[in-house]
């Protein structure tokens, strides 16, 4: 394909240019069509064994195994199936950012975790790290993410105010906070906020209110605004049949209402597919509009058990360039609550040789 060799490449400063090179490994940074290439060429890439999910998202992968009994040995096969994979189709694990979380719930822990080796090399196990965004903790609290949003959102109020005292007009102010602040304090919202803590969503909200202080106009909630898109990714899954969480939205036989999910852990109750359930329940309006569009493939299904695993990838070609970050967040999230009180999640970082 033309569009990924003989690809000429120069850096440009001011007035001046350097030696044009030619590259023909990669794809063109910044393209809309690189990620559907990249997604093509990493769609073989599965998991071997039923307990592990792989979640991608361009670059970023994230490996989740779910260990049983105290054995990981299927987890640790898979992590040596995607090192063998990368090296057979020509990508670089980068194993000094590749990052290992070990989130355990069980009362009584078994022994001691022996690191994983990549390429001859220890993966680093970790308390938290970041993926696509958002700041993931052993303990699934999302303390460690609030506070990065909040203390990021404190430093753009200083913009907010210098604006204010250059007598710029409410519009401008408001146009500023919706792109600078507001988008930092609900990204990816749908996924953390319904298991924040009392305290991390007043430190949030205490943002909201200094911000409308200072432009004195009123200003959406956090929990409102979580609300509301909860509801539009919802609808979102609902019109497309071939998302993976499809089918966790089905009608009950009345065809006013949707299954609700079952739960065993606020946890799990408080996550996106639950409380999404659960918000269209409560929006009739909403549920009828949606209720006359909905598919054959959404009538209820008594085969289909009432709490499903949900696998992050879908069991075809993908035929659309990969969905926001929130899609993959939510997946991560929710096989992680979903599986068991005990899973390993290794966080790698894919490059092209």
């Amino acid at each position: 394909m033309d569009f990924l060799t003989n690809r000429p490449q120069y850096v440009r400063s001011g007035h001046t240019c350097s030696t044009t090179i030619t590259l023909n490994t990669g794809v063109p940074q910044g393209c809309v069509l690189s990620p559907f290439l990249y997604s093509l060429f990493t769609h073989d890439c599965r998991p071997v064994h039923g307990s592990n999910t792989i979640i991608k998202f361009a670059d970023d992968t994230a490996v989740i195994g779910l260990i049983s009994n105290n054995d990981d040995t299927a987890y640790r096969e898979e992590v040596q199936h995607l090192a063998a994979w990368c090296a057979d189709n020509n990508l670089l694990l980068n194993t000094s950012k590749t990052k290992e979380i070990i989130v355990d719930f069980r009362r009584e822990r078994g022994s001691t975790h022996n690191p994983i080796h990549i390429n001859g090399m220890a993966v680093e196990r970790v308390s938290s790290f970041k993926f696509l965004g958002t700041h993931i903790t052993e303990d699934l609290s999302w303390s460690t993410n609030t506070s990065s949003l909040v203390k990021k959102a404190h430093q753009r109020l200083f913009f907010l105010r210098t604006l204010k005292r250059h007598h710029l007009s409410s519009a401008v102010l408001m146009n500023f906070y919706r792109c600078v602040i507001e988008s930092i304090l609900t990204s990816s919202v749908s996924v953390w906020y319904g298991n924040c803590s009392v305290a991390d969503r007043k430190a949030l909200q205490r943002v909201v209110k200094t911000a409308q202080r200072i432009t004195r106009c009123p200003l959406p909630a956090i929990e409102d605004v979580q609300r509301t898109r909860c509801l539009r990714r919802a609808h979102g899954i609902l019109k497309d049949s071939s998302h993976p969480a499809h089918r966790l939205f089905t009608l009950l036989p009345s065809g006013r209402r949707f299954r609700s999910l079952r739960t065993r852990t606020s946890r799990l109750r408080n996550s996106f597919f639950p409380r999404a359930v659960s918000l269209l329940n409560s929006t009739p309006r909403t549920l009828n509009s949606v209720s006359l569009s909905l598919s054959p493939s959404l009538s209820p299904h008594p085969a289909d058990p009432p709490f499903p695993y949900i696998s992050p990838h879908t069991h075809h070609p993908p035929t659309t360039p990969p969905g926001h970050t929130h899609t993959s967040l939510i997946h991560l999230y929710y096989c992680i609550i979903v599986c068991s009180y005990y899973v390993h999640i290794l966080y790698i970082i894919c490059k092209l040789v």
